[in-house]
């Protein structure tokens, strides 16, 4: 479990204020989803550790014949280390995700039958796996909100909302869950992706086009300076 952190009450995180973010999240970005390409969690989970630092794009380009040359938890345990490394190179950081996913079938098919556990704290025990990668595959295999999962989009455009004033992923996934309805928090996620991708951008982020720039610390203060 992450460790306890209570959010301060702010006029920032008032029930009204969450709910009209959340509402124009719903009106533009309403099929907000995952956009890493999967048929099972096995696979959901080898693409959630090759996205480490890689665009999805690119990650959906090397799992489209990995996954047809390794289809089990098995195969992938058994796969020689030099071959997996070669066939996930193009996604970087390709020796160590190479061992985690081998490792981490090697542990799936040792301690769970060649399947992925539905257990946050099973899940996080296996190698390249923290509470993001969790918290992605609980809730897009298998449909479980665990919590909310935090990566660098969700973690600025956050901030930049007056949603938490953390930088610890652990602690801004507790803001959040504290703020968001727990049937929200699986496309609550993918919407703050969206966003990110398409508008909150870390460096030069498109305020004037932004539906949430009324409730942009950021977009204000940046208005202001102009």
């Amino acid at each position: 479990m992450p460790p306890k952190h209570t959010a301060p009450k702010t006029q920032l995180t008032t029930p009204d204020r969450i709910m009209s973010i959340v509402g124009l999240l719903d009106q533009h970005y309403p099929n907000a989803r995952c956009t890493l390409n999967f048929s099972n969690p096995l696979e959901l989970m080898v693409a959630t550790i090759l996205s480490a630092q890689c665009t999805d794009e690119r990650v959906n380009q090397v799992t489209a014949d990995l996954f047809l040359r390794y289809p089990t938890a098995e195969s992938f345990a058994r796969a020689p280390l030099e071959e997996l490394e070669t066939a996930i190179r193009p996604t970087g950081l390709f020796r160590n995700k190479a061992k985690s996913i081998r490792e981490g079938c090697r542990i799936l098919v040792e301690k769970f039958a060649g399947k992925v556990p539905r257990d946050l704290e099973a899940l996080i025990q296996l190698p390249g796996i923290g509470r993001k990668t969790a918290n992605v595959i609980l809730g897009n295999a298998f449909h479980i909100a665990a919590g909310i999962a935090v990566d660098t989009h969700v973690a600025r455009v956050a901030r930049r909302l007056g949603l938490t004033a953390e930088n610890h992923p652990a602690k801004i996934e507790q803001d959040l869950i504290r703020l968001i309805p727990a049937n929200r928090w699986i496309l609550f996620s993918h919407q703050l992706i969206q966003h990110g991708r398409r508008v909150c951008l870390a460096k030069h982020p498109k305020c004037s086009q932004c539906p949430l720039r009324q409730y942009s610390l950021y977009a204000q203060t940046r208005a202001h300076q102009e």
